[in-house]
């Protein structure tokens, strides 16, 4: 598994916990042993999403809602929705990575931490969503 992979399930694990314990980040930093032993490439990477996905999750959670149709976020399940989070704020905010390689990561991430159906339902909404953030050239 490549660093870039590992940072992103790292983060997803975080925004997790994060949700569901109202756990403040520093405390799971700290004591998350997986980000403790990760290459700190990985782990930089992980700790950077994770601030830019809670830095900006009202906005990142607007146009999710705006994709989803008949999706409230709130009846997606937390790991779909963190995913989404995720490589939502990839694609607007950290262009480093071309569209396509954040689409594969979010839905392998999906399969490996959703449901059956996870992939599909991510693939759905962030191939919606790259279509509007995104004219069909730079995609």
């Amino acid at each position: 598994m490549g660093v870039r992979r590992r940072g992103r399930e790292l983060a997803l694990q975080i925004l997790y916990q994060h949700e569901m314990s109202g756990t403040p980040l520093d405390v799971i930093f700290a004591a998350f042993d997986d980000l403790k032993d990760a290459p700190a490439v990985a782990r930089d990477f992980a700790v950077a999403l994770v601030r830019g996905v809670t830095d900006r999750r009202p906005e990142l959670d607007r146009e999710l809602e705006g994709q989803a149709d008949n999706w409230r976020l709130e009846r997606m399940a937390v790991v779909d929705r963190n995913i989404l989070r995720l490589a939502l704020f990839e694609l607007r905010f950290d262009r480093g990575t071309p569209p396509a390689v954040v689409i594969d990561e979010a839905i392998e991430i999906a399969k490996r931490f959703g449901s059956e159906r996870s992939g599909q339902f991510i693939n759905g909404v962030l191939d919606g969503l790259l279509h509007r953030i995104r004219p069909p050239a730079e995609a």
